[in-house]
């Protein structure tokens, strides 16, 4: 990658840095205001991600030039943004760790600190001669609107020296136990960064349509629907694959597209962890859900592929810490929108998201409404049934000011209340349609429904709803969930539920509850990224949700209320997900986002338990069981990272020691040198118009690799059939060549008379006659 894709690069990267500064709330009482800012930053830069393909695609823009200007112009905006929000904050006096981090700033980006001029110590009394991020314009009353360069610096060295600060109070601070816990997440993350970064992308999906679908963009220059033989190429929600396009064009390959959802799983930890401290978790418990979601397999593996579960399980997590800070207090403006981009993100990553989105929102409303109806300045009564927030304020309207919360005077009361709170759930609504809904409208003009082609619908959500096969459902997809490396249990227990299926009339291969032709039972256990189980993150967190349902007040006696509403929706969500989707041997991935939501819960349990006072015997048994199981998961994240498929550490296949292109072919070895034979052939033909055949889950990626010009340009692939009834395929005889995969007499019927065929077992190629 040249020097200016480094630079392209980092400007996303600088955006996001600098907008997690901006936009971290200042107000008192707010919980975890740093990971809230977090939170921010990633929606908003997420929504522009998002908003420029869209707007840049109807322009038939999507070129590296035009990605480049609106990404420059978007730092450029909140740079300004951010050296205004440091001039405010200079007038406003500083906390004792705020004089902190301007100490550490000032060192770090070179400029004065809040030392006294001979150096003996912080001066006191008022505005000091530089802002708290170390910046003397913004303290001095200075012409405000640095240079760029300087902003961005000190809006790095200050989000740096704010995580330093607390980091090191951590360390000052934490017992034993919780070093381990925060030390095992750092090497988990960073060892997933290392395997991200040295790995080709080589999921067996993303070679089918996730990465095909990016190349089409770039090679059209449009978000246009074409002609394939792979429909999910077109009707599967692309909000991943529109962050993965930003990538494409600034490095011009796919090094660092393992990146997206590495972030996501970072993502998802401070998410998660936040959501165990809105619901009383004390430091203990938020790091024993960030350890608990970190050494799960499907979390470890999958944050280094190209998959895109754990992009959505992230965007679910970030609406749930919103929705919970709406049932405490009144909703600002920014909380909508927030909660509305969270929204529209889930559902343009994928649909199934919006199982648990939706109930949350539903939650939100309902906490909205009644807190609308108390009259103002009244105390604070929190809609859920517990205490009022850490400030113990009413609010009152909303605050337009992300960083500040809400306002400390009475709004309007009564019917202006409530109108504002329906205006506000509308807001959510129509933001989240503006990132989905130009998706939506071109499936719909496309398809004629927004959900896609009926061979989309009617394949993966359940055709039968009747509590017998609701409940059959519910059962296989637990068995594959919970299944562990013992056969004997596994066996036992699928023989079970597939006898009890009879017993109620269901048959427990019914194609109406079961995706394709798959087959139930299938082994789940093994660390394959697609299909492992999470037995031990799944029991903690199903015995967190008895807990939080059953005796609240037992794991958080503060927030009793708000615990038993996130539980409850959390246990809807997993229920209506059993009743709305197909069975499948995959479909452990596809409830991620329920088990990141989840996981909170467990760690709340289990903190419980080592917080009990009971018995010293039954304490130290309880205890030993706890750190046994946790034990257990770190193991399970370490030989997913060491031993997982189709990325590992160590053994066949090391990302150490296997070359690019075998990597790329680990699924399926077996066609790396068939795809490089046919690709040879073709390019030595000097063919300009190659034509596609190929079937519904082939890999069409490599193509998109092999047959790329000496300067990086796409080649010009078209599809000879088409699975979209206006989309008509190219003409066989336009095409200068043709390469297959799949079946030879498939490819044979498409290939004009009189040219050559050649195939081996899986690819194969064809040629016209030689003039």
């Amino acid at each position: 990658m040249s020097a200016a894709g480094w630079m392209l690069v980092a400007a996303p990267v600088a955006a996001f840095v600098l907008l997690t500064a901006l936009l971290r709330p200042r107000a008192a009482g707010v919980v975890a205001p740093h990971r809230l800012g977090v939170v921010r930053a990633a929606l908003l830069t997420g929504v522009f991600a998002v908003l420029t393909v869209e707007v840049l695609g109807a322009l038939d823009a999507l070129t590296l030039p035009a990605f480049a200007l609106a990404w420059l112009l978007f730092v450029a905006g909140v740079a300004v943004a951010a050296g205004r929000r440091r001039g405010r904050d200079a007038v406003r006096p500083r906390t004792a760790a705020e004089t902190r981090r301007a100490v550490l700033v000032g060192a770090t980006v070179g400029g004065p600190t809040a030392q006294s001029p001979t150096g003996s110590g912080p001066t006191t009394g008022g505005p000091t001669a530089d802002s708290p991020t170390g910046d003397p314009a913004a303290g001095s009353g200075a012409a405000q609107g640095p240079e760029l360069p300087a902003t961005v610096r000190a809006g790095v060295a200050a989000l740096l020296a704010g995580w330093a600060d607390r980091l090191t109070h951590l360390r000052r601070t934490a017992t034993r136990g919780e070093r381990l816990l925060a030390g095992t997440v750092l090497a988990v993350v960073l060892i997933e960064l290392v395997v991200a970064l040295l790995a080709e992308p080589n999921n067996f999906d993303s070679q089918t349509y996730h990465l095909p679908k990016v190349e089409h963009w770039v090679a059209q220059g449009s978000l246009e629907f074409w002609p394939t033989a792979i429909h999910r190429q077109v009707t599967i929600p692309p909000g991943a694959e529109y962050l993965l396009l930003h990538l494409r064009l600034f490095t011009g390959g796919d090094a660092l597209h393992n990146l997206v959802q590495w972030a996501a799983g970072i993502g998802c930890l401070l998410a998660a962890t936040r959501i165990t401290a809105q619901l009383g978790g004390g430091r203990r418990a938020q790091l024993v859900t960030a350890f608990l979601v970190a050494t799960t397999p499907m979390v470890a593996l999958q944050a280094t592929s190209t998959q895109t579960d754990l992009v959505a399980a992230a965007w679910a997590a970030c609406a749930a810490t919103l929705v919970l800070d709406g049932l405490r207090r009144r909703a600002g403006l920014a909380d909508a929108l927030a909660l509305g981009a969270a929204t529209g993100l889930t559902a343009l990553t994928k649909t199934s998201g919006l199982i648990a989105v939706g109930p949350l929102l539903l939650l939100w409303g309902l906490a909205q409404l009644r807190l609308a109806r108390r009259p103002a300045g009244a105390a604070p009564e929190d809609p859920t049934g517990v205490a009022p927030d850490r400030a113990g304020r009413a609010s009152g309207g909303f605050s337009s000011d992300p960083t500040t919360g809400p306002t400390d005077r009475p709004g309007p009361t009564g019917a202006r209340q409530v109108a504002r709170t329906v205006g506000g759930s509308v807001l959510v609504l129509l933001v989240a349609a503006t990132v989905v809904g130009p998706f939506l409208a071109r499936e719909t003009a496309e398809f004629g429904h927004p959900l896609g082609p009926p061979r989309l619908r009617e394949s993966i959500p359940m055709e039968r709803h009747d509590p017998a096969a609701v409940l059959v459902n519910a059962l296989r997809i637990g068995h594959t969930a919970f299944d562990t490396p013992l056969a004997p249990l596994r066996a036992g227990t699928a023989s079970a539920i597939m006898d009890g299926s009879r017993a109620v009339g269901v048959d427990p291969q019914d194609r109406a509850i079961t995706f394709g032709r798959e087959v139930f039972p299938v082994p789940a256990w093994y660390p394959d990224e697609d299909r492992v189980a999470f037995p031990l993150a799944g029991a903690l967190a199903l015995l967190g949700a008895v807990v939080a349902l059953a005796r609240p007040r037992r794991i958080s006696a503060g927030r009793a209320g708000t615990l038993r509403a996130y539980a409850g929706v959390v246990v809807g969500a997993v229920v209506l997900h059993t009743a709305m989707i197909k069975w499948q041997p995959w479909g452990n991935r596809l409830l991620l986002y329920a088990l990141v939501l989840a996981v909170p819960l467990a760690g709340l349990w289990v903190d419980a338990v080592l917080r009990r006072r009971a018995g010293a015997g039954r304490r130290s048994v309880a205890a030993g069981l706890v750190v046994t199981v946790l034990a257990t998961s770190a193991l399970a994240g370490v030989l997913a990272l060491s031993y997982g498929f189709p990325r590992r550490l160590v053994g066949a296949g090391s990302v150490f020691t296997t070359g690019e292109w075998d990597t790329r072919f680990l699924r399926r070895p077996q066609w790396a040198d068939e795809f490089r034979w046919a690709a040879s052939a073709v390019r030595a033909s000097d063919a300009r118009r190659i034509g596609l055949v190929q079937q519904n889950d082939n890999w069409e990626y490599p193509w998109w690799l092999l047959l790329r010009d000496d300067d990086g340009r796409s080649p010009e692939l078209v599809a000879l059939q088409s699975v979209l009834p206006d989309r008509p395929p190219a003409d066989p005889t336009s095409v200068d060549a043709i390469v297959c995969t799949g079946p030879r007499t498939g490819c044979a019927r498409l290939v004009p008379a009189g040219w050559t065929i050649e195939y081996r077992d899986h690819v194969g190629y064809a040629l016209p006659p030689t003039r």
